[in-house]
């Protein structure tokens, strides 16, 4: 097995491509050890010192640290993916409960079409360039203008999160979408 390596616009975190399929749908953002549970995969990093996030994707893993070196760390994380690969496990266990519920979407009826053309906008120009990043966006809301998203993985926390919000996601939902006055994260 060969697993890839790739940076991220976010320096505290790094990409794994395990050359395969992680999660068949969605992604799961699991920014603490209690969140980790859920996964057997992300439990095994989360033992490793000075990892403090996992982001599990469709076909990448991205890994957040708080402390300690690329260098020193890489080698353990990519230990711990083969090792949970190699031996079958799930990504997932079967009993692990959904993502919060409480991330619910908000919209008016009224603005049904606006929130279709929002995620289809998303899904398309959006989505696949914040995944190469290591990270995922996800449509949370849509009221008096305003567009909604939760930014995770290596997109959560980075530097340049801001700056892709307004200037790309921004521009080109308000360019699309006379509707849509600006965007905000949640």
């Amino acid at each position: 097995m060969f697993i890839q390596t790739e940076s991220t616009p976010n320096p505290a975190t790094l990409k794994f491509l395990p050359g395969g399929p992680v999660l068949e749908n969605g992604s799961r953002d699991m920014p603490s050890l209690d969140e980790a549970r859920a996964s057997p995969l992300a439990s095994a990093l989360f033992t490793i010192e000075g990892v403090s996030g996992v982001f599990l994707g469709p076909d990448f893993i991205s890994v957040t640290k708080s402390s300690g070196e690329w260098q020193h760390l890489k080698p353990a994380i990519l230990g711990a993916i083969m090792e949970h690969f190699m031996s079958g496990g799930p990504i997932l266990s079967p009993d692990a409960a959904a993502p919060d519920a409480s991330q619910q979407e908000f919209f008016a009826p009224e603005h049904a079409e606006t929130v279709v053309a929002i995620k289809e906008l998303l899904e398309n120009q959006v989505r696949p360039a914040v995944a190469s990043d290591g990270g995922d966006i996800v449509f949370r809301g849509f009221k008096d203008g305003v567009v909604y998203l939760h930014m995770k993985g290596a997109c959560s926390g980075c530097p340049s999160s801001t700056a892709t919000l307004k200037r790309g996601i921004q521009n080109l939902l308000c360019h699309y979408l006379p509707d849509v006055k600006s965007v905000e994260q949640v």
